[in-house]
């Protein structure tokens, strides 16, 4: 019988999965599988593996201890974030919403479900893994700490006389 081996506990967060009925569940999370399957492992506080579909999740909140709530104390931003990235409005399936920041690069846009940063910093959850299934919609609301570019210097402007090669005078 192959032994099922999954990489050490260490590279395992605290989370608190919570299922579209809002029910919620304490446990374990690999981040670095998050975005690559149709499913979670989801470590419980016994020490069983299970596997979660995506499509009974609602979010996945990693937190700092499992004995403080998990549920942002704010869901909007009180004014424009100073952190940089992108700042996002998402609407669940079941007309939730909440604001968040995500970083400012589609390749993190997942195509299982998005991270966001929520508005409350100081709240227990750090960071929350919203599955697209669980979404209506995701609005990007603005972009915050965007570097500007400086613009190219103009050209010399060029006389005619050196547009079409040297001058036989």
């Amino acid at each position: 019988m192959p032994l099922h081996r999954h990489k050490p506990t260490s590279t395992f967060k605290k989370v608190v999965v919570v299922w579209l009925d809002r029910k919620s569940e304490p446990g374990y999370l690999d981040p670095a599988q998050l975005g690559h399957g149709e499913a979670v492992d989801l470590l419980s506080l016994t020490g069983e593996h299970r596997a979660i579909p995506l499509a009974e999740i609602k979010s996945i909140h990693f937190v700092r201890e499992f004995d403080h709530p998990f549920a942002p104390a704010r869901k909007a931003f009180l004014s424009r974030p100073r952190q940089a990235g992108l700042w996002v409005r998402l609407r669940f399936v079941d007309g939730d919403q909440i604001e968040g920041l995500v970083p400012n690069d589609l390749l993190v846009l997942l195509e299982y479900g998005i991270q966001i940063t929520p508005p409350d910093s100081n709240g227990n959850s750090l960071h929350i893994f919203i599955p697209r299934t669980a979404l209506t919609e995701f609005v990007v609301l603005g972009v915050v700490g965007a570097s500007r570019r400086a613009r190219p210097s103009p050209a010399a402007p060029v006389s005619q006389g050196d547009l079409f090669g040297p001058s036989s005078e």
